[in-house]
């Protein structure tokens, strides 16, 4: 059973881990790799909407998404873009990513090989993932304007759309740990977590949520 107060907690939880930023024209557009195609269609409508020149695919596979991407995340979520309408010109894939700090890594170092000037990065993640996205490239690409962006959604249609709300109660929780203990380990520049936000943090795991959470010195980013 989930509660009444575990959603409310939830919600919470979501709204914290979206930015909020407000979309504007930028160099490129950085589409996460995950096993959600909503990120690839999510870019796509951006770059036909004319916020960016360019798209930029990046990750390879994991144990969630082996089966339903074999070719690898970015390289599927290039195959939508183009389904979508975008010319193949506009589209780069960066295939070796296997978690969000390499996601940034390797494609900042794609786009300098390609002769890619980047003053903004229009960064297009899960919608729970925004705010971890965003503290990362500002740690690792710290000279680009980062504008975070993600499907518009309520946490009751991302439910829908997964099928299991239990999971994604505990990737709620799971991506909040990691902006929690990530800042100390480098990976990520330190954001407030406002006490409530904390507090329903603290409520969801004692009510068994845990499935998505990391050991402390656990060294993915």
């Amino acid at each position: 059973m989930i509660s009444a107060q575990d959603w409310a907690d939830a919600r919470r939880i979501w709204d914290y881990h979206q930015m909020g930023h407000t979309l504007q024209p930028c160099s490129v557009a950085i589409g996460l790799g995950s096993h959600d195609l909503g990120v690839a269609d999510t870019s796509a409508d951006l770059y036909q909407r004319g916020l960016v020149p360019l798209l930029l695919f990046t990750g390879a596979t994991s144990p969630t998404t082996r089966e339903r991407m074999p070719r690898g995340e970015a390289v599927h979520y290039r195959e939508r873009a183009l389904e979508l309408g975008v010319p193949s010109s506009a589209v780069l894939v960066e295939p070796r990513a296997r978690n969000t700090g390499e996601n940034i890594r390797f494609s900042r170092e794609v786009l300098e090989q390609a002769g890619v000037q980047v003053a903004s990065v229009l960064l297009i993640s899960k919608p729970y993932e925004e705010r971890r996205a965003y503290a990362t490239a500002r740690k690792l690409w710290p000279e680009v304007e980062i504008v975070s962006a993600s499907t518009p959604m309520t946490l009751d249609e991302y439910v829908d759309s997964i099928g299991d709300a239990r999971l994604v109660i505990d990737m709620l929780v799971g991506a909040l740990q990691r902006l929690m203990i990530y800042p100390d380990q480098g990976f990520m520049i330190s954001q407030p977590v406002p006490a409530d936000v904390a507090e329903a943090y603290q409520r969801l795991r004692q009510a068994g949520f845990t499935s998505r959470l990391l050991s402390i010195d656990s060294p993915s980013a």
